[in-house]
This record gives C-alpha cells, sequence and structure tokens, in this order.
C-alpha cells in the first residue's frame, strides 16, 4: 500500500529538521547529516550509497538503484538533487519554526522544502516505491549535493570524472511557471560570483582632519562598482559578449507569458527601471545581469566620522546562454581596474561559478519526461529558458548526457527567503510523477 500523505509528510520532515546550511561553518555537522539521512532512504530503496568527502570537502550522496529486471540492458538514469538549504534568517519574519515542516492552508513551510528537499525526497521516494514492487525498469544513479547554495563544485567535478555515464539525467531543482503545469529548462544562465576589496591606506582616519583629501576606501568602492552596474537595463558592452540571443520562437512565446508587471507586482519588487517589466523575460531569461548582494565597511550604525581604509563586496554575474565564466569573469575584473581611483588597492576573487546550460527541447528522454508530466497533470508542459543557474546541468550537458531540467517548486515558493513553502497536495502527486517518468525513461534504447 502507498504511503498516505501524511505519512509522506513525516518522512520529509526528518530531512526538514536538519539544518544544512551550507553557508554556515556551524552547521558543518549538520550537512553530513543530511547527507547521511539521504544516503540512507536510498539504501532503503535496496540500493547502495556512501558519503563521500570530496576533496576532503563537503560530502556528496553517491548512489545506486539497480532496475528490478535486466539491470544488464536496462536504460540508467542519473537523478540529482542537493540537500543543502540558504540560511533561514531574519527569523523573526517566519510564521513557523523555519526547519520544523508545518503544514496550513495548502502548504507546506519550512526552509529548504521547496529549494531542494522535497524534489530529492521525490526522487528517492518514488524509486523505493518501484523497487519494493519490483517494477523499476530504469537503473537508477544518484549524485546528491551539500553546497548547491554556495555555489560549490564538488558534484560538477564528480561528473566531469565519472566514466560510467547514463542514458538520461533528471536535474530536479526546479519550479513551474505556473501551478499545475509542467515546466522544463531549455536554458539556465550561469553564475560568477566575485568578493571585492577596496584597501585606501594603512588604517581608519579622522575625517575632519583628512576628509576631502585622503582615499576614502567606501567612496573607492562605490566608484569601482558604477563600472559593472546596468545603465538603462543593459550590462556594459563587455559583460554582454558572446550572448546567444532568443530565437523568434522564443520571443513569440514568452509574448504570450504572463506580463512582466504582473509578475514584479506578485513578488512586491520594485521595476528597475522604466522598461524593466515590458522586457522582463529577456532580462531574466536572456541577458546577463549584475548584481550586488552585500556591502561592508566603516560603521553603518554607530556614529564614527573616519575615513574607511576598506570596504569589500560580495558580487555576481548571471552569465547569458552563449557567454563562458572565463571570458566575462576577465571582462569584469577589468571594468572595475578601470573604474578604480588611482591609489586604491583593488582585490577581485572569483569565489564561485557556474557556466550556462542549454538542453535539447527534442531529446528523447525529454519528450518521454514530457509525456509523463503532461499524463499526471493533465496539462501541456511548458518549455522555458530560466535565470537562475544550476551549474551541474551544463556539466552533465557536457558529457553528452540529455538533461530533464525541472521541478515542482512554484514561482511564489518564497525559495531563500522566510516562509519558504511547497504545495502539499505535491507530495502525493509529485511522487506519482516520478515514478510515471521512471517508467516512460524505461522505453529509452
Amino acid at each position: 500500500m502507498a504511503p498516505t500523505h501524511e505519512e509522506l509528510r513525516d518522512q520529509l520532515a526528518e530531512l526538514i529538521a536538519i539544518p544544512s546550511v551550507s553557508a554556515d561553518p556551524a552547521h558543518a555537522d549538520d550537512v553530513v547529516a543530511a547527507a547521511e539521512w539521504a544516503a540512507g532512504r536510498i539504501r532503503d530503496a535496496g540500493g547502495t550509497a556512501e558519503v563521500v568527502p570530496w576533496d576532503g570537502g563537503r560530502p556528496l550522496v553517491i548512489g545506486d538503484v539497480p532496475a528490478s529486471s535486466g539491470a544488464d540492458s536496462a536504460p540508467t538514469v542519473l537523478c540529482y538533487a542537493h540537500f543543502d538549504v540558504q540560511p533561514p534568517d531574519p527569523l523573526d519574519l517566519w510564521e513557523s519554526p523555519p526547519f520544523e515542516l508545518t503544514e496550513r492552508d495548502g502548504w507546506l513551510y519550512a526552509r529548504g522544502v521547496a529549494d531542494d528537499k522535497a524534489h530529492l525526497f521525490l526522487l528517492v521516494e518514488a524509486a523505493r516505491q518501484l523497487a519494493d514492487e519490483g517494477a523499476l525498469p530504469v537503473n537508477l544513479r544518484f549524485a546528491l549535493d551539500s553546497e548547491e547554495e554556495v555555489g560549490g563544485q564538488s558534484v560538477g567535478q564528480w561528473v566531469d570524472a565519472d566514466e560510467r555515464g547514463a542514458d538520461a539525467a533528471i536535474v530536479f531543482d526546479g519550479d513551474t511557471y505556473e501551478r499545475g503545469v509542467p515546466t522544463f529548462y531549455t536554458a539556465l544562465r550561469g553564475l560568477a560570483y566575485f568578493h571585492v576589496v577596496v584597501r585606501t591606506g594603512e588604517r581608519d582616519m579622522h575625517s575632519g582632519i583628512y576628509g576631502g583629501a585622503a582615499l576614502n576606501a567606501m567612496h573607492a568602492l562605490m566608484q569601482t562598482l558604477s563600472a559593472v552596474v546596468p545603465r538603462d537595463g543593459r550590462m556594459p558592452e563587455p559583460l554582454r559578449a558572446g550572448i546567444d540571443p532568443p530565437t523568434e520562437e522564443e520571443l513569440d512565446g514568452w509574448a504570450a507569458l504572463r506580463p512582466g508587471s504582473e509578475v514584479l507586482a506578485a513578488a512586491g519588487a520594485t521595476p528597475a527601471d522604466a522598461d524593466a517589466a515590458e522586457e522582463f523575460y529577456v532580462r531574466t531569461w536572456g541577458e546577463p545581469a549584475v548584481d550586488v548582494h552585500g556591502l561592508a565597511g566603516g560603521s553603518p550604525d554607530l556614529v564614527k566620522t573616519v575615513l574607511p581604509v576598506e570596504a569589500r563586496a560580495n558580487v555576481s554575474i548571471r552569465l547569458a546562454p552563449g557567454q563562458s565564466v572565463q571570458a566575462i569573469a576577465a571582462a569584469f575584473e577589468q571594468l572595475l581596474r578601470d573604474a578604480a581611483p588611482a591609489g586604491a588597492e583593488l582585490s577581485v576573487e572569483l569565489h564561485s561559478h557556474g557556466e550556462p546550460a542549454r538542453v535539447s527541447p527534442h531529446a528523447p528522454a525529454l519528450e518521454l519526461a514530457r509525456e509523463a508530466f503532461e499524463a499526471v497533470f493533465g496539462r501541456e508542459a511548458m518549455l522555458v529558458r530560466v535565470g537562475g543557474s544550476i551549474p551541474v546541468a551544463e556539466r552533465i550537458v557536457s558529457k553528452g548526457i540529455p538533461a530533464i531540467v525541472t521541478g515542482l517548486a512554484t514561482q511564489d515558493a518564497n525559495a531563500h527567503s522566510p516562509n519558504e513553502k511547497f504545495p502539499a497536495e505535491y507530495l502525493t502527486r509529485g511522487v506519482e510523477v516520478v515514478r510515471e517518468t521512471y517508467r516512460r525513461l524505461g522505453e529509452l534504447a
């Protein structure tokens, strides 16, 4: 008998309760605990799994569940999801504890429930059910990641080094454009994340004595960053080099989607400029974007009249399809160095990165997955680009493995924000659609 909704919820709650925040060293043991939980679930499905501290760093979970019969000739499917999560702060904005799975008003609330623990749970639970029934038609390989939220490279390096390969891959770390409408990604932006530091002297100095005559590191940092922020909605041309522009067919399809003004309004966002709403999909799916994520330096809270000697920033670029991290990172650094004031000492560190990815919409594996999702949801699937980045997707595609990049979270899931949520009904329906996808993929030659 298939587990009930309540039973599935209680099982997922076990994983949710582990605060596997990869960005916080204080939670390193929790990340390992989440890895052990995931490995245990693969073993419960009759498979094998090991927790691998890749290069001595955060752990990967690598596992196998063989087809119920004819494993030597059955297709092989590589399954990817991640079990690390974003930090939960600010805690005072949560309506329920972030690491306590809470169901209310048709939603499951918790940190990581949408990004990406529910997806991971569904992949493994569907495998367990089919294996228990003796009905799993494919060999499943699992590569589960503990550092997706910090741009880690471990799982990508594992894919590069892997010699077994697969006939298809499921990258289950996405969302649906509309609730209940299957959505598959045909392109994803890449990511280059930088730490920028400016120093302007030996020590902080009295602003009354030196202000107006000596370099202020905060001023120098603002001047430096001004070279890479957008003007009239477009990046500086060196950061647009290599873009693979959307086709006329894609643009026509995007024009029929929900207006960008509504998307921004629903998120409570303020348009960046007068054209931002009209160009929403082009900017977020087909163009690069630079964002400053944090600034540090000086004294933003206490009265302290000094010229700061050091200022720091975290800055990222979302790379459009067609661009490369190496070329754009070099252009980014050159723009900063050209803009920095004379005498300022500038450090630019590429902290993490992932290449953009393109997925063929005509691959047989993707067509079979579309059929599976459409059969379960009763709605035609959408093929879209996405503005986010899943670095492992490009590594998989570059190995010649057709990638099915999808997910069941919704666009209003509050991922990376307080009150992250996932549709409660998708616990049972999600298992059903993953089961059907595995069954259909068994038809791969």
